[in-house]
């Protein structure tokens, strides 16, 4: 099978947007109902009082996919703009 791999910088800025998509809907709002992040971020705004170690780890994991969304939409639109 001759498959033709996609290195074209479009393409990759694609995929990291598409990644950043995915992680952000799936891990990025665990649990769902309401979207953990949310209650994290109010913390966090709030003064993040009485904040554990833990309670940050659990931020910076749901965040993260977040961040790589936003890197891959900035990513995405350099691209473009330089096509």
């Amino acid at each position: 099978m001759n498959q033709q791999i996609k290195n074209s910088p479009l393409d990759i800025a694609k995929e990291r947007l598409r990644l950043g998509v995915i992680g952000s809907l799936t891990l990025g709002l665990a649990p769902f109902a309401p979207p953990h992040i949310i209650g994290k971020l109010k913390w966090v705004l709030g003064g993040a009082h009485g904040m554990q170690a833990m309670d940050w780890f659990d931020f910076i994991m749901h965040g993260a996919p977040w961040a790589f969304l936003v890197y891959g939409l900035v990513s995405y639109l350099k691209v473009k703009k330089a096509s």
